[in-house]
């Protein structure tokens, strides 16, 4: 129940909504009682006495015109509920969205997109049942209830207490019903949460599945997973097929005894034939409001399993200083230093102790084998990821102290596996620099020497390049992420394997792109290619999380040690092979 009550939490941004939802269900509670009133007047007082049946169409017209006002109110409800709801729904995706921006990236490698986005856009969306129509049976029913069942009692309160006898019994199914209901519920949420996320991954990989002929293996996966919400789901109707005509037959227990009851205080003239068809009319008011709170039960454990899984991601912990923090100067050197710093990957040391120094405007070149540690480095220096222990300094300054937006600002970043969004070239370079004007956008590209492919384009800079730049060769989506680095002009530059992508001619054209971008920074370089990191300023070897040799490239080829091993084995000739991941 916490989590619903956290989604009504959320009701109190919204005062004048909530005190006009009130007002009109209030209304509509007590306009719902003319009608039986005008049913009861006529048949007692009109319709026996000739004298006065001029008088029945005035008050079919009164009858007719409850209705009216109890359906306008309705209307007025619809649409204050309608904005109520939505408002409520915007903030807790609002929140939902920020939240998951502000999470550390270790959260996310333990997690399925599909399952992320489920619970963003469905779990959000049954968040917003218990709110539209848990207001409108809660809100609403309850004051009928109340209002009905009041008059009920204030008219005869004998064959009142006989109406709503089944009401223990109605309470009674409903605690029987909900005892596990919220488990049933989580089942097919997870169910269906699971069946999103193999989608999504299908559909992402469709190239892969076609590729390794596995339509048959991934159409079976599909078809257990879509089993399972199918058994979820069947749980759940099957106990809301037992509960829910158990209860319908509960209710209609009052009308039998309100027919025998009634009957018996008519036969004895205690009461006239209008006021027994005035209870039966009342009768139908006071249970139509029960059927719909039994509804509600259903719906509260629905919206429940959904809100489980919305707020444990509102709960999750930020990663540190997420939105605050010291902020680094708007002009800086640009020194870099790794003090024996550590880091462990689910419990897995993947750096010991490692010392890196890179004077301003230099670029250092890490090697390994893969697994090395290299990666991590850059992801520890872009906080991706907290080191365990020791620090690392931007010109001093311990990189955990300071907001991660001031730290990113000022590191550019070109990973091995260029990402691009589906959108426009123009979009996804502006990520760089909102403000980009097109001749700085122009001017990127030609310098990532990828002006001319642009320019071939349909629609040059406004062309859409597809989901992640499927419209464009692994080169040109290369070059682009290497532009919108170039547009950033950050201080701080981490290349990671940028050139692994591209064909020897490619790297040939944007080399002298990658020379121009690393000038007067510095830079952190992983890289397949020799002609890469041959002219840093140091390599630095790692092993096992460990640096074993650093030194010129000259230097290290000359010691024999490691790197000159990694040459000997990977570099098919020195000029043009590889170095190794």
């Amino acid at each position: 129940m916490n989590s619903v009550l956290r989604v009504f939490a959320y009701l109190r941004q919204y005062p004048g909504l909530a005190t006009a939802q009130f007002f009109c269900a209030t209304l509509m509670a007590v306009s719902v009682i003319f009608f039986p009133s005008v049913v009861r007047f006529v048949l007692n007082d009109i319709l026996p006495h000739p004298e006065r049946h001029h008088e029945l169409t005035f008050w079919v017209l009164v009858g007719l015109a409850s209705f009216f006002a109890k359906d306008g109110l309705n209307c007025a409800r619809i649409f204050v509920n309608n904005h109520f709801e939505q408002n409520v729904i915007f903030d807790i995706r609002s929140d939902l969205y920020r939240k998951i921006q502000r999470l550390p990236l270790s959260w996310f490698d333990s997690r399925r997109t599909g399952d992320i986005m489920t619970r963003v856009v469905e779990d959000v969306t049954s968040m917003e049942r218990v709110l539209i129509d848990g207001i409108e049976l809660g809100l609403v029913a309850a004051i009928q209830l109340i209002a009905v069942g009041v008059v009920m009692y204030a008219t005869d309160w004998q064959v009142s207490l006989w109406a709503t006898l089944p009401i223990p019994i109605l309470l009674t199914g409903a605690w029987i019903y909900s005892k596990d209901a919220r488990h049933r519920h989580k089942a097919e949420r997870n169910a269906t949460s699971a069946l999103n996320s193999l989608l999504h991954d299908n559909i992402a990989g469709i190239r892969q599945i076609k590729s390794y002929a596995a339509e048959s293996e991934e159409h079976a996966n599909f078809n257990r997973l879509s089993h399972q919400v199918r058994r979820a789901t069947l749980n759940l109707m099957k106990w809301w097929a037992i509960y829910n005509p158990s209860m319908s037959f509960a209710s209609m227990l009052g009308y039998v005894l309100v027919l025998g009851l009634g009957g018996q205080a008519v036969i004895a003239n205690r009461i006239a034939i209008g006021d027994l068809v005035f209870f039966f009319l009342l009768l139908n008011l006071f249970y139509e409001p029960v059927s719909k709170l039994r509804q509600l039960n259903q719906m509260i454990f629905s919206s429940r399993a959904a809100g489980d899984r919305v707020f444990e991601i509102l709960d999750s912990e930020d990663e540190p200083n997420a939105a605050h923090g010291s902020s680094l100067p708007a002009t800086i050197e640009a020194h870099v230093r790794f003090e024996n710093v550590a880091f462990a990957y689910n419990d897995q040391p993947t750096l010991h102790g490692v010392d890196f120094d890179a004077p301003p405007g230099n670029t250092i070149a890490l090697v390994g084998s893969t697994g090395a540690g290299k990666s991590t480095v850059l992801s520890l220096l872009n906080r991706f990821y907290e080191a365990d222990s020791g620090r690392i300094t931007i010109d001093g300054t311990d990189i955990a102290t300071l907001a991660k937006g001031s730290l990113r600002e000022k590191i550019g970043y070109v990973t091995q596996e260029p990402f691009l969004f589906n959108g426009t070239v123009r979009e996804n370079l502006s990520l760089a620099k909102r403000d980009a004007t097109d001749a700085e956008l122009w001017a990127a590209l030609d310098a990532a020497h990828a002006a001319g492919f642009v320019r071939e384009l349909p629609k040059q800079l406004d062309t859409n390049v597809g989901e992640r730049g499927v419209k464009l060769s692994g080169g040109e989506k290369q070059r682009l992420s290497i532009a919108r680095a170039l547009l950033k002009n950050a201080p701080i530059l981490l290349l990671d394997e940028a050139t692994a992508s591209v064909d020897s001619e490619t790297e040939r054209q944007i080399q002298d792109a990658l020379d121009r971008l690393m000038e007067n920074r510095t830079a952190f370089v992983i890289a397949h290619r020799l002609s890469t990191i041959r002219n840093a300023d140091k390599i630095y070897v790692l092993e096992k999380g460990q640096v074993i040799e650093q030194g010129t490239h000259e230097e290290l080829w000359a010691r024999g040690g490691k790197y000159a091993d990694l040459c000997r084995k990977s570099f098919l000739n020195r000029d043009t092979a590889l170095v190794g991941n």
